[in-house]
């Protein structure tokens, strides 16, 4: 089993994720933070049997993913 760092965001209506270091696009979305990290799960499952490992290949492995806020 391979991990995936995924950002997940909460929104006033629920919550949207997607994961950091696949090509492509892939999102998942929920009522509840369980609900959109399954949905996230089966959305990358589904991308990578669906486009192949090609997704995958990147030059470096993300090690960490940071989130911080700038005020501009």
């Amino acid at each position: 089993m391979k991990q995936y760092k995924v950002i997940i965001e909460k929104h006033v209506d629920g919550y949207v994720a997607y994961p950091v270091g696949l090509k492509g696009v892939v999102v998942g979305q929920g009522d509840t933070y369980e609900d959109v990290l399954a949905d996230v799960k089966s959305a990358i499952k589904f991308h990578i049997e669906t486009f192949g490992n090609e997704v995958l290949d990147f030059e470096t492995p993300i090690l960490e993913v940071f989130v911080a806020e700038a005020g501009v």
